[in-house]
């Protein structure tokens, strides 16, 4: 694949929706109920390194975009309801099941695990439309 065959503007736009679901998701949706499930205050969270957290963040979004971008080329753009089985899929059936194995052994709370499983899912959901409608 040449790297100028891909859609650019549909990979950052799409991370960029991925992106804005979780400050959705972890802000009003569940917030309180995140940081009761990890166990830290907000005080906590928000002494953090807030650039290398949102900007690594937005790093690893890109890096998901672009690999469902290259994902949809190889397969010769297929049609929307087929990227969107596909997006969500890929969280149904490697993401999710990727976490939930490392809280299972980290012990880890069915309530963490849901909250994250729901924003993982939203988020591959996000980058889906935007991939199937602008590429």
């Amino acid at each position: 694949m040449d790297i100028l065959e891909v859609n650019w503007l549909a990979i950052v736009l799409a991370a960029l929706c991925g992106f804005l679901v979780g400050g959705i998701w972890y802000g009003p949706v569940m917030g309180k109920k995140w940081l009761g499930a990890v166990g830290l205050s907000e005080d906590e969270v928000n002494s953090g390194n807030m650039a290398l957290i949102y900007g690594g963040a937005f790093i690893l979004s890109l890096v998901s975009s672009a690999m469902l971008a290259h994902l949809f080329f190889r397969l010769g753009q297929p049609p929307f309801h087929v990227k969107m089985m596909m997006s969500t899929g890929i969280a149904l059936t490697f993401i999710i099941p990727a976490i939930g194995t490392n809280y299972l052994f980290s012990r880890k709370s069915k309530t963490l695990f849901f909250i994250d499983a729901g924003y993982w899912l939203l988020f591959y959901i996000a980058m889906g439309l935007v991939h199937a409608w602008l590429s």
